[in-house]
């Protein structure tokens, strides 16, 4: 395959758009793409009652090699020397609580993008004004409480490291055909609405050696791959990385997945997924494909959410 110029890549934003492809007024892009019939199939795949989830812990008050901002946790009340208070004191305050701050994007916590996370030229999803996000009101429009119904859909898991027999190396992208050679391995189709997860290996190699993604470099699906997504109508896009090559391929644009799928296609994107448990799963049963639930906190005008996608064999 031909080297992708600057060029090629931002021509996709158009060729693989899908702005009005569902009306004018549209906001949820490839998510419409999940059907009623969609979740029913989905729900069908469900045999022997088993979930696994899709999602790395969030750690707080610690600081891990590519954490960019640390999650705080600030306990309101707790329990500590509660056993020798008053009664009184016993009576008034009987439980535990505590504060939770974080900014979910980055490289460490497991959370949906919505289209509105990125702009291209001023314009965010559907070719509405980069000026719908504020600093007072956040995101005015596609905003991630889109989602508060859940998304369940069919989940399907392309093994790329394990069709490789090793993680990705930093800046190794996958390429269609590695996802094509990956789907016959498996005996599985990606089809329309899907939720697509795509394992490198990374995470579980982050877990042994601690490494910065950007600093030290990570592999992620290959913008050369959007076109092959997009033909086959992929709800959302979820990997064990950040979903851009590090070190960038394209420096002058930036995360270009991020700008083709938000952006151009209204591809909804799951990052930092921990998807070794579920390779494990699938492995053990030879089955590749299972129903896939996500539910997003109900974030009023927010680009995103932390999430814990599960699936279900």
């Amino acid at each position: 395959m031909r080297t992708l110029s600057e060029q090629d890549v931002v021509a996709m934003i158009s060729s693989l758009s899908n702005w009005g492809r569902w009306g004018t007024d549209d906001e949820l892009g490839t998510i419409n793409l999940i059907t009623p019939e969609k979740r029913r199939r989905a729900a069908a795949l469900v045999r022997d009652g088993v979930s696994v989830s899709c999602a790395r812990p969030i750690v707080t008050n610690d600081i891990a090699a590519d954490t960019s901002f640390q999650p705080l946790r600030f306990m309101v009340d707790s329990g500590e020397g509660r056993d020798h208070d008053p009664r009184e004191r016993l009576l008034a305050r009987r439980g535990a609580a505590e504060f939770i701050g974080m900014v979910f994007h980055g490289y460490t916590i497991t959370h949906v993008d919505t289209p509105a996370h990125y702009f291209w030229d001023g314009k965010i999803y559907n070719g509405r004004s980069c000026n719908l996000v504020t600093a007072r009101e956040g995101a005015r429009a596609e905003s991630v409480d889109l989602l508060r119904d859940g998304v369940v859909s069919r989940g399907v898991l392309l093994d790329v490291a394990a069709l490789r027999g090793r993680p990705l190396e930093a800046g190794e992208g996958v390429m269609p055909e590695d996802l094509e050679a990956a789907e016959q391995a498996e005996g599985v189709r990606v089809e329309p609405g899907d939720i697509l997860l795509i394992r490198t290996g990374y995470y579980a190699r982050r877990l042994e050696t601690p490494r910065h993604p950007v600093r030290d470099g990570s592999p992620a699906a290959h913008v050369a791959s959007m076109p092959w997504l997009r033909a086959h109508d992929i709800a959302m896009l979820g990997t064990d990385t950040h979903n851009d090559v590090s070190p960038a391929t394209h420096p002058g644009l930036g995360n270009v997945v991020h700008i083709v799928g938000l952006v151009g296609m209204g591809l909804w994107l799951i990052d930092n997924a921990d998807l070794e448990a579920l390779a494990r799963a699938c492995a053990a049963r030879r089955r590749w494909e299972f129903m896939l639930t996500l539910a997003p906190l109900r974030l009023q005008h927010a680009t995103g959410s932390p999430v814990n996608p599960i699936a279900l064999f």
